[in-house]
């Protein structure tokens, strides 16, 4: 019976996977097509501006929901998930009203961050990006709760060509780094549009689900995630973006631009399998979990996939990115190489840890992870402050990126050994009968 189970699992997880994969191809292939040209209309210091907007954004909306994003796909039973997708969604609406009157009462401030003290006007699409961010991820992980990966893959293609198409135009326009925010912003709400179909479609559920005291109940059983797994990811927003706001302080806005310039175009090609993985994977193992089957195989496999498949292309951005990014981009944009050739190390381990983070949320680690994540901050501020007094730009980004990688390797192995013992111990390969019961004492371990 088990053995009938997992070949329909992975029959399912190879398809689903593939349908996430073509509509973020034809995302990532709108991109690629668009980014020579756009590179061209924006300089170095518009990419400075923009990365500390979206940086900015990021760290606010990786907390949004609090995470209760992550625990949809966790129960049973679909009534269960949508008191916990209207959990999300209320701190969603909630944390973009704050944002919305910090922006009414800090607006220099802010503008000071952003490097955009000429346009304040920008601040006020900070709580919209964060609105925006957090609809989308709630209604994204609703979809693939209910294995709609049609939704989600064109999704991403409607955000691909709007984002390109509005930063082409206003970049002929010569709309500086206020058109790459405006594009971004209105290409990720029209994406969340297309995913709100799947929510309408399944208004009965939600009518039939939905009660106060279900939404405040399922808040309640599921805090470890905003207690830590939102904590959690926070901080590694917060490791994501701090780059960008304090090259910008140390060195300026056009170096912070080559840099976020050259993490965008490393991360481009590494989204289109990590956006569809992210889904499917979570989805397949949450299923797996609930019906007693083992991780190890599909952990072991898929980390080491995804680092073989990084492995060659790797390697070619290593040694020739400088001269890659002056002949296809424009010579404006060969420090973005240099940036990038050193970045690529973080982002081979980065792009392999995926799964180890995916399945230590589904394990409950949230924890741990948020100890380690906190660990991971703090190591890479020290480094930025240290490279801002005493190093020089490249110098700080090759140290910053050899750390970061070097966190990503031990996230890796510490996960598997937790599966490894985990399964060893039997908490993970149950009997389905058994599951329930095992599954409940393993939830108030990791409380």
């Amino acid at each position: 019976m088990r053995q009938r189970f997992m070949i329909v699992a992975k029959s399912a997880f190879i398809r689903n996977f593939s349908i996430v994969m073509s509509g973020t191809a034809v995302a990532q292939i709108i991109g690629f097509s668009m980014t020579p040209i756009i590179s061209r209309l924006f300089d170095p210091a518009d990419f400075g501006v923009f990365g500390s907007f979206t940086s900015v954004v990021g760290f606010v909306a990786a907390g949004v929901t609090l995470q209760y994003c992550q625990a949809i796909m966790l129960p049973k039973d679909d009534k269960n998930a949508a008191n916990l997708f209207a959990v999300a969604l209320i701190s969603v609406f909630g944390i973009s009203l704050i944002c919305l009157l910090v922006s009414c009462f800090f607006t220099d401030w802010l503008s000071e961050i952003l490097k955009s003290i000429e346009s304040k006007w920008l601040v006020w699409f900070l709580p919209v990006g964060i609105l925006n961010s957090g609809i989308n991820k709630t209604f994204q992980a609703w979809c693939v709760r209910r294995k709609a990966f049609t939704k989600t893959a064109s999704a991403q293609m409607i955000r691909a060509g709007s984002s390109n198409v509005l930063q082409l135009v206003t970049g002929f326009l010569r709309t500086g780094y206020g058109g790459l925010i405006v594009s971004t912003v209105t290409a990720d709400g029209c994406a969340s549009m297309n995913l709100v179909r799947q929510v309408y479609a399944d208004k009965r559920l939600f009518k039939e689900s939905l009660a106060w005291s279900q939404i405040w109940s399922h808040a309640k059983e599921y805090r470890d995630f905003p207690i830590y797994s939102a904590t959690q990811n926070i901080m590694n927003s917060l490791s994501q973006g701090l780059p960008v706001l304090l090259l910008a302080n140390f060195y300026g806005t056009a170096v912070a631009g080559a840099y976020a310039f050259g993490n965008r175009i490393l991360h481009a090609p590494m989204d289109f399998v990590l956006t569809a993985l992210r889904q499917v994977l979570f989805q397949k193992a949450s299923e797996t979990y609930n019906h007693g089957g083992m991780f190890l195989p599909l952990y072991l496999k898929i980390t080491s996939g995804l680092f073989l498949v990084a492995l060659l292309p790797s390697i070619v951005i290593f040694i020739w990115a400088p001269e890659i990014f002056s002949y296809v981009f424009g010579p404006e944009w060969h420090t973005a190489g240099v940036y990038a050739s050193w970045l690529v190390i973080w982002s081979i381990t980065g792009f392999s840890n995926v799964p180890a983070v995916l399945l230590a949320r589904i394990l409950r680690q949230q924890r741990n992870l948020f100890v380690f994540e906190m660990a991971g901050l703090i190591s890479r501020l020290i480094v930025l402050f240290l490279g801002g007094y005493f190093l020089s730009g490249v110098q700080t980004v090759i140290l910053f990126s050899c750390i970061s990688s070097l966190l990503n390797i031990v996230l890796i192995v510490w996960a598997g050994g937790v599966i490894a013992r985990n399964e060893k111990e039997g908490a993970i390969n149950i009997s389905a009968e058994d599951n329930v019961s095992t599954r409940k004492g393993t939830e108030r371990e990791a409380l």
